[in-house]
C-alpha cells in the first residue's frame, strides 16, 4: 500500500471520528456514536494494513443492511408522502426525516464497508 494510500484512509478515518463526535445532540446518539466509531477503526486499521479491518468490515457490513431493513418501511412512507426536504432544519422536525437521514448515514456506511471489502480483500487477508 503506498503511503498516498495510507494518507487517505487516515483522512477517510478522521471524518468518520468526525461524523461519530456530531452525533451527540442525535435522539438515539449512542447508536450513531457506534457505528461511525467503527467506521474510524475500520479505515485506521486499513491503513495500518491489518486483517481485522476485513473481518470488522463485514460485520459492519451485515449490522447496516440489517439495520436499513429496519428503516425501509418509514423510508418508503418519506417516498409516498412526495420525498419532502430533509435539510430544511437540522432539528428533525418529523420522525421520517430522522429515519432518512439515518438510511443515508448507514448506506454510506455499506459502501464504505464494501469499499474495505472489495477493493482491499486481498491485500489485507494475504497479509
Amino acid at each position: 500500500m503506498s503511503p498516498f494510500q495510507k494518507y487517505i484512509y487516515f483522512v477517510i478515518s478522521g471524518l468518520f471520528f468526525l461524523f461519530a463526535v456530531v452525533q451527540w445532540n442525535d435522539p438515539d446518539p449512542l447508536i450513531w456514536m457506534i457505528f461511525y466509531g467503527a467506521m474510524s477503526l475500520i479505515y485506521i486499521l486499513l491503513a495500518l494494513e491489518k486483517k481485522f479491518a476485513y473481518y470488522l468490515s463485514v460485520l459492519m457490513l451485515i449490522t447496516c443492511i440489517i439495520n436499513m431493513g429496519l428503516i425501509l418501511p418509514e423510508i418508503m412512507k418519506w417516498i409516498n408522502d412526495g420525498m419532502p426536504s430533509i435539510v430544511q432544519s437540522m432539528k428533525a422536525t418529523i420522525p421520517t426525516i430522522e429515519y432518512t437521514r439515518e438510511f443515508l448515514g448507514l448506506l454510506l456506511c455499506i459502501i464504505a464497508c464494501v469499499w474495505v471489502i472489495r477493493v482491499h480483500k486481498t491485500t489485507i487477508i494475504n497479509k
